[in-house]
């Protein structure tokens, strides 16, 4: 965990342009006022590290357009650096997510027709001056196609080369992969090339082949020196496997307004307070305090939280239960 300390994160994965409908609680389609905003897991959990007071660097690819553009200027906005952004041509497009802040027959339509963040390329990740980092993150949708897949596994071997630790957010979305026997191998390889796993009890369980496994997959890939794994059971909370031991903690409850961004939410939460010197239990639920905040908000990259904002969270919220 040494090199999370150093609080200088390479992130690889996507970045989006969010559009979400306005007011809170009007459904896409009655809508008559979008906001938009940076999106995109990777892109969140960036714009969540340096509001965090972390520095990231964002390594992706973005089309060549007025999306591409508006991504890179709220990167930009957000303190993100973007030295490693390629802008790509041509017919690829950046992804595009469009919800509505309501639970209640929550809507998220993804369009990913030919993404442009699948085209990273080995030449991509060897630019990357590893050097400047101590630590690596990586989503598991860019795992999900080539040639990114080969991309980012050669940018795992280059982060061990160069000793930083490597971080892995499971992230598995069925609708980015070609089958559910390839996410599980190819999700379960980046998992074990990595020092930090971070994943829900239904991703847990389908690397397993089944959610009743999930637990037992975690408890698997925990037994290795050194390495620590996240079970987030939502509402129940989560599970810190780390050491030999099973650490486990309760949510911050509050009026959700929407069920996505929490879980690039919690990981920006979790990295920063590593970094800042917490304790991982403490670490553990100011990430979880950070998912709570971001559910609690309209958009993802504009709701993730300020240290300020999350230690006044803490102090004025009731909390944790399970």
């Amino acid at each position: 965990m040494d090199g999370i300390k150093g609080n200088r994160f390479a992130v690889f994965g996507r970045a989006g342009i969010d559009l979400f409908a306005d007011p809170v609680g009007v459904k896409s389609e009655d809508a008559g006022t979008f906001g938009a905003d940076l999106g995109g897991s990777s892109a969140n959990i960036c714009a969540g590290l340096v509001k965090l007071g972390s520095q990231a660097s964002l390594v992706t690819s973005i089309s060549d357009d007025a999306v591409g553009r508006f991504c890179m200027n709220r990167l930009t906005h957000y303190g993100v650096d973007t030295s490693y952004v390629r802008v790509l041509g041509g017919e690829y497009r950046t992804s595009l997510a469009l919800y509505e802040s309501r639970t209640e027959d929550f809507q998220n339509v993804i369009y990913r027709n030919g993404a442009v963040d699948f085209q990273v390329t080995e030449e991509d990740v060897d630019r990357v001056d590893y050097t400047s980092f101590t630590a690596v993150l990586s989503a598991g949708t860019v795992f999900a196609a080539e040639p990114s897949r080969s991309a980012t596994f050669r940018a795992l071997q280059n982060a061990r080369s160069a000793g930083l630790p490597v971080i892995f957010d499971i992230d598995y979305r069925p609708y980015s992969w070609p089958s559910a026997e390839v996410a599980a191998d190819v999700l379960s390889r980046a998992g074990a090339a990595s020092d930090l796993i971070v994943g829900n009890d239904e991703e847990f369980g389908f690397m397993a082949g089944g959610i009743e496994k999930g637990f037992a997959k975690a408890q698997e890939l925990a037994g290795k020196p050194g390495r620590v794994v996240i079970y987030k059971m939502g509402e129940k909370g989560a599970v810190t496997l780390a050491n030999g031991q099973e650490i486990e903690t309760g949510i911050y409850p509050v009026d959700a307004i929407k069920p996505v961004g929490a879980g690039d939410s919690f990981m920006a939460g979790l990295l920063a307070s590593i970094a800042a010197g917490y304790p991982l239990k403490d670490a553990v639920m100011r990430g979880s305090a950070c998912a709570s905040i971001v559910v609690s908000k309209p958009g993802c990259s504009p709701a993730m939280p300020t240290t300020s904002e999350l230690d006044a969270f803490l102090a004025s919220h009731p909390g944790p239960t399970t």
